[in-house]
């Protein structure tokens, strides 16, 4: 639609009426609500959250997320940063090693002339930031405590029943609900999984030195487990392991736990004081083999649900909506064409495919406890921590700059 025929329509046909309803009002979907008007202010936007919340809290709740440089200069892009930085904490060095062999690899933000390799940043911050930018948009209407119950497809609209009974015309829906998508089902997409039989455990740790900016990625038999640096002497912790063991930690005392967090580690990650809330969900790679529909694109964890071994899942997304965006804008007489869409998953499919390949072969290769496998990738960690050029294409991925 263009600038001139969406003005047209926002004053003279029925309120009910956009350019573009993106179904989920989490991390992803709320910054390609505020990333469109942004860049496209001419456009009319839905945003449909299933929660009596216009914003997710569910999405924007006390866990952090690994931002890398790449999500960064979007986020500079869109006049959120500013914001956001005082909030985040940087990652100057990223540690990695095998618990129990004698591989380990570093990487350093100097070593590519960089301010920081990424920054982790808990995601309320985000949240609270963009249901306050959300708010003052007249071009976003949001729809909370709302879901999709029925979808009437034509050639040139989406027809969209919500569980209110409203109805909803578009030119583009974008579902962007999470890995356990409904109106993903409801389209027509379907999805692979593939269960790791591995439970992640959330919490924030307390240190009782400085942390040196520093992350750690730890692999055991069990599962890898990271160290994020947060602001204020902490640490975002991820701790992966099998279900039962995953139960038995979610008991401990805050005291116990934190001990077994630190014979994990042992002393590089410093001294730990005390351990926050946790929380524990189990974890599956869940990939649609397709991205876009007539006239639906999926985006985020709707498309891939990948394992947190990298911290890759949100800056994927960030490259969803920056990719978005940039195809809205170039098909702007038809958005949700054919041509718009077809854009759009040619630009993706590869990264999508290269980044859960990736963190899929990871989990295996180190959630493993057989000797040559042990063997092999120590040998592999090894050599990367001795060559520049190996270790040159995987700063740049976790950098999220793609080669």
């Amino acid at each position: 639609m263009s600038p001139k025929k969406a003005k047209q329509a926002t004053l003279d046909t029925d309120e009910h009426m956009f350019d573009v309803v993106i179904s989920g009002a989490g991390m992803a979907g709320s910054t390609l609500a505020f990333a469109l008007v942004k860049s496209l202010p001419h456009l009319k936007v839905a945003l449909i959250e299933e929660q009596s919340s216009p914003i997710s809290k569910a999405s924007f709740d006390s866990r952090s997320i690994a931002l890398a440089s790449a999500s960064v200069k979007e986020f500079e892009k869109l006049g959120l940063w500013q914001h956001l930085k005082k909030n985040a904490c940087p990652i100057e060095q990223i540690h990695v090693s095998d618990k129990g062999h004698f591989g380990k690899s570093k990487l350093s933000a100097k070593e590519y002339q960089q301010e920081a390799l990424g920054y982790v940043l808990e995601v309320e911050y985000l949240g609270e930031l963009l249901d306050k930018k959300l708010s003052q948009l007249k071009q976003v209407t949001r729809f909370s405590a709302s879901s999709i119950s029925a979808l009437n497809t034509a050639i040139d609209k989406q027809h969209i029943t919500l569980n209110s009974g409203q109805t909803l015309t578009c030119d583009l829906l974008v579902i962007a609900e999470g890995g356990q998508s409904p109106t993903r089902a409801l389209s027509g997409f379907s999805v692979k999984v593939d269960e790791y039989n591995q439970h992640a455990v959330i919490a924030n740790i307390a240190l009782e030195g400085a942390h040196q900016f520093t992350a750690f990625e730890r692999f055991t038999e069990q599962g890898p487990i990271a160290l994020l640096p947060l602001t204020n002497k902490r640490y975002s912790l991820v701790y992966t392991a099998h279900p039962d063991e995953a139960q038995r930690l979610m008991t401990l005392s805050d005291d116990a736990f934190t001990k077994q967090v630190q014979t994990q580690f042992g002393y590089r990650a410093g001294v730990f004081k005390s351990t926050g809330v946790r929380a524990s969900y189990p974890l599956s790679l869940r990939l649609s083999p397709e991205i876009v529909k007539h006239r639906v694109a999926l985006l985020g964890n709707s498309l891939h649900n990948v394992h947190p071994i990298a911290g890759q899942g949100f800056n994927l997304a960030m490259r969803d909506i920056a990719q978005l965006v940039k195809d809205i804008a170039n098909f702007s007489d038809d958005i949700g064409s054919y041509a718009m869409l077809r854009s759009y998953q040619v630009a993706r499919e590869q990264d999508i495919k290269t980044v859960s390949l990736a963190t899929d072969a990871l989990v295996r290769i180190f959630s493993n406890s057989s000797k040559f496998m042990a063997l092999t990738r120590n040998i592999g960690l090894f050599t990367l921590m001795m060559c520049d050029d190996l270790k040159h294409p995987v700063a740049m991925q976790a950098m999220g700059y793609r080669s």
